[in-house]
């Protein structure tokens, strides 16, 4: 090992700066996140935790209208990804009875909404229906049988599209809430931001480890109509130098996922699970969407809890993912 607790392959991968898209051709790494650059990486760290949301209230922004949100309305929000990668929108009563009554109204207001930030790069899904946005309910379609969201259990932490190739990692996230439902179905959040401070902060050889091009992989999975999707290898720390911006491709899942055989990948994917699973960090954060208000972040880490449908009327969320962050952060 190295002074700085690495081993010899983990010190030359902190030192090529490999780990974002294209890896070691992409241009030089942006200077706090280059591993062997600790001084700015201090500074933008504490300016990052002193900044960081202590309450879910924090994250909160009423919205007038949500196909048309305000210059000040656009400003809070933007402000508070950069902050911490999400903000949560409250729509006016009026809005949410008319969502309740008319969900398909909906779609156009929030593709308007996405659009406003400069989220328009829609993510192409099996699922998806007008304005290429999925509905996360309980369903038995062939597009979605099988697939935990769209049942009544509870979701691990993870971040969404951590199967797409590399290259196609999913930017940003909008998930409005139609219906909730009668018990449970509560998200916990959490900035990949803070995962990767945490990690760093315990040994920069962790996140060599998880920035290494063949960190974690995703086997093919064949649909139903013979399709296949193919196997994803990459990092799950995907560092944007041009934009300065960090991307995590995660699940705490344990089928259907492969980590790269070498100790400090298990050690790094270990301590993640241990941070995530027994939820030791402070900066979790809890909460259960209800009618009208809706999440919008570039990708965070999240959860949600098992729920029950009352009647025949269930949970009913629209989720729309985009390749591309919120304009300005």
């Amino acid at each position: 090992m190295t002074e700085a607790g690495m081993t010899e392959s983990a010190e030359s991968l902190v030192r090529d700066g490999r780990g974002a898209m294209g890896w070691a051709e992409r241009a030089p790494m942006s200077r706090h996140f280059d591993l062997a650059n600790q001084k700015d990486y201090l500074a933008w760290r504490d300016e990052k935790l002193a900044r960081y949301p202590r309450s879910v209230d924090v994250l909160k922004v009423a919205l007038g209208d949500i196909g048309c949100p305000s210059g000040e309305e656009k400003a809070r929000i933007t402000d508070l990804a950069r902050r911490a990668n999400m903000a949560i929108y409250m729509t006016t009563a009026d809005a949410a009875s008319l969502a309740d009554a008319s969900p398909e109204a909906l779609r156009p207001a929030m593709r308007a909404f996405g659009r406003a930030f400069e989220l328009d790069i829609a993510e192409a899904h099996r699922s998806a229906e007008n304005e290429g946005i999925v509905a996360i309910e309980v369903a038995d379609t062939p597009a979605k049988r099988g697939f935990i969201p769209y049942t009544t259990k509870a979701l691990s932490w993870h971040t969404d599209g951590y199967y797409n190739q590399p290259e196609e990692a999913i930017g940003g996230m909008l998930l409005h809430c139609v219906r909730p439902a009668s018990q449970g179905g509560v998200n916990a959040l959490l900035d990949p931001e803070i995962a990767y401070i945490r990690l760093r902060d315990r040994s920069p050889a962790l996140i060599a480890a998880l920035m290494h091009p063949e960190a974690m992989s995703i086997p093919e999975s064949v649909e139903d109509d013979g399709s296949v999707r193919p196997v994803s290898t990459g990092p799950v720390f995907i560092i944007d130098a041009e934009c300065k911006t960090l991307t995590m491709r995660y699940t705490a899942r344990t089928r259907s996922v492969f980590w790269r055989d070498d100790d400090e990948t298990r050690a790094a994917v270990a301590m993640l699970n241990e941070l995530l699973s027994e939820q030791q960090e402070p900066l979790i954060l809890h909460y259960r969407l209800a009618a009208g208000e809706g999440l919008i972040s570039n990708n965070v880490l999240h959860t949600r809890t098992a729920f029950e449908n009352d009647g025949g009327i269930g949970r009913l969320l629209y989720r729309v993912r985009y390749t591309n962050r919120i304009a300005g952060t």
